[in-house]
């Protein structure tokens, strides 16, 4: 099954780590906090993007389960 990559918004502090571990498909806003690219993970990157959850200072990134293949 294939992962989306969330962010909780009232936990990230905006360090940007996520970002700087996985641009493909996080970027930043105005004001540092991340911005995820839509869609399932591809599986190019779907160990990358375990990085980028397991360096997120805060724990506000998280792999989920989608049925989404878009």
């Amino acid at each position: 099954m294939a992962k989306r990559i969330t962010v909780d918004p009232a936990a990230c502090d905006g360090f940007g780590f996520c970002a700087g571990i996985l641009p493909d498909m996080i970027g930043r806003d105005e004001w540092g906090f991340p911005v995820v690219v839509p869609g399932p993970v591809p599986a190019a990157l779907a160990k990358t993007a375990q990085r980028a959850v397991r360096f997120c200072p805060r724990q506000a990134l998280h792999l989920e389960e989608t049925s989404d293949d878009r």
